[in-house]
């Protein structure tokens, strides 16, 4: 009876470890700067440490503003059947059809990649290599995030068919075990996107598709696997936590064809694409001359400010883990 009050006790500890994707969105950044063109590679390749780096803001930014969370997901299956045709692909008719409220309720992120993509362009015509280097860091964050199945539905941590925990498995725990050691990262080169709202929307179907699939092996493989063997217990910063184990990751990611890799794969060649897209738009701009300095000083506190504000860990607005 000790050792099962024990095994309770660690669950309810170690609920809120994980920091949802942030190894995920770090690497999605990181590997995205291979696929650009030298023309670009000149500044992105010695900053990639920043772009990596800064990939995770807009996931601390939540606890500072209560509307950021809407920009990570879309509830799509609010909005009807696949392939959604009831909800507009353009932003303003969508928002003459359902109203603000409505869409920052249900989530906002193909529209969002938009309004970035628009941020980034400038930031590239005008040659601003602060604002082009964070642009372009919270970009693929968002585009990473459309590609997540569990991002566009409503039961977005199983927490509809008790598979609470599912949304950091996937997204958090299958990449830090397998991506170093078996994934293939080599993709090609980035392409220019002729048509961004069609090729956001793609990627949002698709995950869309994907997403009772990432639910349903869980269920199934769940009955193969008694709760000690489903999860395992681990050291990490100094802390006990619940982790699932290593076998049942190893099944799960089998089972799904590994998904999880293709999705990642995806994601890194369409925020590659994202950005290229955004400094041809831009009427590709020469880059080799942009000093390579440190942040100023009201950048350094801004994300000083994030930092603090995330360690507290009180999100604002709906939780989209």
């Amino acid at each position: 009876m000790k050792k099962i009050c024990c095994f309770f006790c660690l669950l309810l500890f170690s609920d809120r470890v994980f920091c949802w994707g942030f190894y995920m969105h770090e690497k999605i950044n990181y590997h995205a700067v291979f696929l650009l063109p030298p023309q670009m590679m000149i500044l992105f390749k010695p900053n990639i440490g920043f772009l990596s780096e800064h990939a995770v803001d807009p996931d601390k930014r939540r606890y500072i503003l209560a509307a950021e969370g809407a920009r990570h997901y879309l509830d799509i299956d609010h909005y009807g059947m696949y392939p959604f045709a009831a909800i507009p692909r353009d932003y303003k008719t969508a928002l003459r059809k359902f109203s603000a409220d409505t869409l920052q309720a249900y989530g906002i992120v193909p529209w969002w990649i938009q309004i970035m993509m628009g941020r980034l362009t400038k930031a590239f015509r005008e040659k601003d290599k602060e604002a082009i280097l964070k642009d372009a860091a919270e970009l693929g964050h968002y585009i990473a995030d459309a590609h997540v199945p569990l991002h566009i539905c409503s039961n977005h941590n199983g927490q509809l068919t008790h598979q609470q925990g599912i949304h950091a498995f996937w997204e958090s725990r299958v990449p830090e075990l397998f991506a170093e050691s078996d994934w293939d990262f080599f993709i090609g080169k980035a392409l220019y996107i002729p048509d961004l709202s069609d090729f956001i929307w793609a990627r949002i179907l698709e995950s869309a598709a994907a997403a009772d699939t990432v639910l349903s092996c869980e269920k199934e493989i769940s009955e193969h696997f008694r709760p000690d063997q489903k999860y395992a217990f681990e050291e990490r910063k100094g802390k006990t936590v619940k982790q699932y184990s290593t076998a049942f990751a190893t099944r799960y990611e089998t089972r799904l064809n590994h998904m999880v890799e293709r999705r990642m794969r995806a994601s890194i060649f369409a925020v590659a694409s994202c950005w290229y897209t955004a400094w041809v738009n831009a009427g590709q701009p020469p880059l080799d001359h942009l000093q390579h300095d440190s942040l100023t000083i009201s950048e350094q506190k801004e994300y000083e400010r994030l930092n603090l504000e995330w360690k507290k860990g009180i999100p604002l607005g709906r939780d989209c883990d």
